[in-house]
């Protein structure tokens, strides 16, 4: 059965709200009274997703910002706290009192699995470090060190800017981000202060009682005491943690420290049923007894019962198992990709640096004089240590990602770490659940098959006997069923006969169905409800009978029908077979023309479901989906390997009768064949394949521990907001793609530009200007992470040599439009200049226009861009025109070589005709540019270049592989003690069951 989460009617919505019943109310009445009173006064409500949270399930509220000094407050430290025994011997029908909390919790900690809450000023000083921002504080000195304190100060302000800024909107789009995750908080159920209430997990601490449900996930590490029903069991606990601590010392003495036999000493029936899957991989349930831990993240399928917290998250069996991998930090392709950038421009400004002194050696330039000019050797470099840094390039693209996670969270989609966005932008293949992804997961029953000489309301009871009772937390599959006696009055009456529940064994994978133990009237009743198959197997009937049971589930599939067999077993008599409950769960709307926008976005959607093939392949033909559907058991184990199995695996439509271990072998054969893999889960067996693929997905109702080890949780359901988050995912890489070409061709326009310039005409752009035209340029670019971004029609993947061909090119250009305006000022009338001017303040206007516009030409042209980003770089070019105007800070005029034959004002003003000159050539420049690029964009094999290969085969390899996995190394000793190894062929299953 698919695990869900603790919320009380994750597809209906709260259970006393919309259905017309009060659980609490319930709950006083006995089992059948309270599933008979369900039936007849539920009410279908409309469907609510879990985002739609109650105020007092909200997250806590923003720190208080007149108090700064309760920033940095956190739990003390307790790495090497031990629990006191007399914390965890709370009484049960007390609980903790209210004022024994607040210490406890300043002792250990929330009871959640977070990393620790950072310290905001050291989150402040990071946007400070890195290779690009040294080289910035490198400079910093420099120009305290040549006294130019203009630099100095405007050059600590574009690192002030940056970081401010990118510190800024990081905190904005996390708090956004927060404020949704809030909405998927773990619940629990305890009891406090002699009263039981439900309350956040996070809230819990060591010592606290709290009623472990079916259906519900373990909130805390805790020890089981007594069955719910039974409290006055509590007094035999006591006793027994009284005998275990006395004798726990001669049991170490005499058993060691591993007691095998510990499982034996169980005495009585088991009081719960944990599913612990995702922590040691045993696929069944495992039964717990009084005392035995229940772990934090697992999940009850069976029973109700008390425990006593002994360990808050950060210190249970899964928290100490994450803080192995705490400390390394996974920086992700995106760090390196950035990372990688940024060591080759720093590279390069190296080279130019070194071209630029040995061309000042041969103008006979000083080191450092004369004082305040900018022709000597350091100032040189200081010029182009602040134009070949992109000193904005970490900040914007990871506020950029930082943005778009807060535009993915609005549309329902919680970025649990922001390079995930990236992941998902480049996803090509995503294998889907069926139900409540493509199909609406509103099953409903259908007219029933009923056994010859059977009655359909004897049926319907039996299968309602073989359900969970637990309303509060029904799974669908046992809600529908349930809910289906409400058109069958008469079974109702049956289950009003005195039926008592004596024992209830929930669905796993091996056995495919539900048993439950009943009696009644002093007859015991075994009732079954599981897959037809595997009910028919129980049974003795007839070659006819089971020949027409068979082929009535045949049709149900083929019509695209789930089916559920329901037997009975009356004392020790044989199992009769009673009939079958055809379910059926209707595609989404919009699933089919979701799945065929998705094909156009080049993402290939896979099928995966646990129904069985015939249902699958109708379910697929309902969805336009294509019908190449296999059985994923006979596919991965039945007899394909290597390459061949590969094939199979990347050709096909969906898989069919699918367990969890499958999806994680299907996620890692489609990742060797080069694809970026996303994967859909909801239970808490789904957690290792989330893990496995590139961007695991936890879907709308998914279990904590599912939502834990996904990259991305959706509020919301239905394929679409999948395809949507993947259009969203698209658009932000775009922009970080365009801000990066941006960004490199404005360093390289400038290198190369002053080194030539430098060179050739020992000329240069005053350093007071160069940092302004720094700073203008980050200014400028800040509202990239706002900016309307198209999205690729096809994964998109950083292609860094096509980003690097483009970007040098841009620079060239760039370049050659500077040399062009600088070269028309040798005319005898001064070229471009009319009337007068400066060609400092000339030089500062053209390269501060043409780069500001040149993110115009890297953004695309298919979306118009934001006012935001227009808002700033229009104000960025008034401010340019106004220094060229008036002439801020232009100083004395420089002794080129050759001069120029027209005089300058020594004021550095320029005229307003002028000015309007260097606009319109400026606009036909970047105009040039938006050509060259467009046609750039349109070679075919520079548009491929750098793409990796979505579909690669590696056949010896594969074949080698496939051949290994069959071997196996036996062991054996001979008569003289001797061990020996060999490779052997691997037992089958039928083999290893004989």
């Amino acid at each position: 059965m698919p695990e869900k989460g603790t919320h009380p009617d994750l597809e209906n919505g709260d259970a006393n709200k919309e259905t017309g019943f009060d659980t609490e109310q319930l709950e006083k009445l006995d089992e059948y009274a309270a599933l008979v009173r369900y039936i007849s006064t539920y009410r279908d409500g409309r469907r609510k997703s879990i985002a739609s949270a109650p105020d007092d399930e909200l997250p806590e509220k923003k720190k208080k910002w007149w108090a700064p000094w309760t920033w940095f407050a956190k739990a003390e430290d307790a790495a090497e706290f031990i629990l006191p025994d007399d914390w965890i011997e709370t009484d049960i029908h007390k609980g903790l009192s209210s004022g024994e909390i607040e210490g406890r919790r300043r002792r250990t900690g929330w009871n959640e699995l977070t990393t620790e809450k950072e310290n905001m000023l050291v989150k402040f000083l990071t946007y400070f470090t890195g290779p690009i921002l040294y080289v910035m504080e490198i400079a910093v000195l420099l120009a305290a060190g040549l006294r130019e304190w203009i630099d100095f100060g405007v050059i600590i302000g574009i690192l002030m800017l940056n970081a401010t800024v990118g510190w800024y909107q990081e905190k904005q789009a996390a708090d956004v981000v927060a404020s949704l995750k809030g909405d998927i908080a773990m619940k629990a159920r305890v009891v406090r202060d002699g009263q039981e209430m439900d309350i956040k997990a996070r809230e819990l601490v060591p010592g606290d009682i709290i009623i472990v449900e079916e259906g519900s996930v373990i909130p805390a590490d805790a020890n089981l005491i007594c069955d719910y029903d039974n409290p006055e069991a509590f007094a035999a606990y006591q006793e027994m943690q009284r005998d275990h601590q006395e004798e726990t010392t001669k049991e170490k003495t005499e058993h060691g420290e591993d007691d095998d036999e510990d499982k034996d000493a169980h005495k009585g029936t088991s009081l719960v049923a944990a599913d612990q899957s995702a922590i040691t991989g045993e696929s069944l349930a495992v039964d717990k007894f009084m005392g035995d831990t229940v772990y934090y993240t697992t999940g009850c399928k069976r029973g109700k019962a008390f425990g006593v917290v002994t360990a808050s998250a950060r210190y249970s069996f899964v928290g100490r198992t994450a803080s192995l991998v705490q400390g390394a930090k996974d920086q992700g392709h995106f760090k390196a990709i950035m990372n990688s950038i940024g060591t080759a421009l720093l590279v390069v400004v190296v080279g130019w640096i070194l071209i630029a002194w040995i061309g000042g050696f041969f103008h006979h330039l000083k080191i450092a004089t004369p004082e305040g000019h900018s022709q000597n050797l350091l100032t040189y470099a200081l010029i182009l240590l602040v134009v070949g840094v992109p000193v904005g390039l970490p900040v914007v693209t990871t506020t950029t990602l930082a943005v778009g996670a807060a535009y993915l969270a609005k549309e329902k989609a919680i970025v649990q770490k922001l390079t995930a966005i990236e992941s998902l932008a480049g996803v090509d293949v995503l294998c889907s659940d069926k139900t409540g992804t493509l199909t609406a997961n509103q099953l409903s029953i259908r007219e029933p098959y009923v056994a010859e000489g059977e009655d359909v309301n004897w049926m319907l009871a039996v299968a309602a006997l073989a359900s969970s009772h637990n309303i509060k937390s029904l799974d669908p599959i046992d809600k529908v069923t349930v809910l289906t006696l409400k058109r069958y009055p008469k079974a109702r009456e049956i289950l009003e006969e005195g039926w008592k529940t004596e024992k209830f064994t929930p669905f796993d994978p091996v056995s495919k169905r539900i048993t439950s133990v009943c009696m009644c009237n002093g007859t015991r009743y075994t009732c079954a409800k599981g897959a037809p198959k595997a009910i028919l197997n129980l049974t003795n009937c007839s070659k006819e009978t089971s020949d027409h049971f068979k082929a009535k589930a045949t049709e149900f599939a083929r019509r695209g029908f789930r089916s559920l067999g329901v037997a009975v077993k009356k004392n020790d008599e044989d199992w009769i077979l009673l009939g079958m409950l055809p379910m059926f769960d209707p595609p989404r709307e919009d699933t089919a023309s979701t799945i065929a926008e998705a094909q156009t976005l080049g993402l290939s959607v896979k099928m995966l479901t646990g129904d069985a093939i015939a249902i699958a392949k109708e379910t697929c033909k309902m969805l336009a989906l294509g019908t190449k559907v296999y059985n994923s058991e006979r596919l991965l184990k039945g007899g394909l390997s290597g390459t061949t199995q590969h094939d199979l695996v990347e050709r096909a439509d969906g898989f069919a009768e699918v367990f969890p271990e499958h999806k994680y072998q299907v996620v890692e054969m489609f990742q060797q064949r080069g694809h970026l893999t996303a994967m859909t889960g909801d239970g808490v067996n789904d957690a290792p394949s989330l893990k496995k693929s590139d961007c695991g997905i936890a879907v709308e109702g998914a279990s904590e521990a599912a939502q834990a080890a996904a990259d991305i949780v959706f509020l919301a359901p239905g394929l679409s907001t999948i395809v949507s988050a993947i259009k969203i995912a698209r658009q932000i890489f775009q922009r970080m793609k365009a801000y990066i070409q941006y960004r490199i061709a404005l360093c390289l326009h400038l290198e190369i530009y002053l080194v030539t310039s430098m060179v050739i005409i020992n000329e240069t752009v005053r350093v007071d200007l160069i940092v302004f035209l720094a700073l203008f340029a980050d200014l400028a670019t800040i509202a990239v992470a706002y900016d309307n971004a198209h999205y690729e029609a096809r994964p998109v993947e950083w292609q860094l040599p096509k980003i690097w061909i483009i970007s040098i090119i841009l620079g060239i250009l760039l370049a050659l439009g500077t040399w062009v305006i600088r070269g028309s000022m040798y005319l005898p009338n001064g070229g471009i200049v009319e009337n007068y001017g400066s060609v400092q303040e000339i030089l500062f206007l053209e390269i501060s226009l043409t780069e500001n516009w040149l993110i115009f030409v890297t953004r695309g042209s298919k979306t118009w861009p934001s006012w935001q980003l227009v808002a700033a770089i229009f104000g960025v070019d008034v401010l340019s025109t106004l220094f060229c105007i008036f002439g801020w800070i232009s100083g004395a005029g420089q002794l080129d070589d050759p001069r120029d034959r027209w005089v300058q004002r020594q004021d550095g003003w320029t005229s307003v005709v002028t000015v309007v000159v260097i606009w319109c050539y400026s606009i036909g420049v970047t105009i040039v540019i938006a050509i060259v690029y467009y046609i750039l964009n349109r070679i075919p094999w520079l548009d491929n270049l750098g793409r990796a290969s979505r579909s690669r085969s590696d056949t010896n390899m594969e074949n080698i592989i496939g051949h290994l996995s069959k071997l196996a190394v036996e062991h054996e000793r001979d008569d003289h003690g001797v061990d020996r190894y060999h490779l052997a062929p691997k037992a089958t299953d039928a083999d290893e069951d004989d």
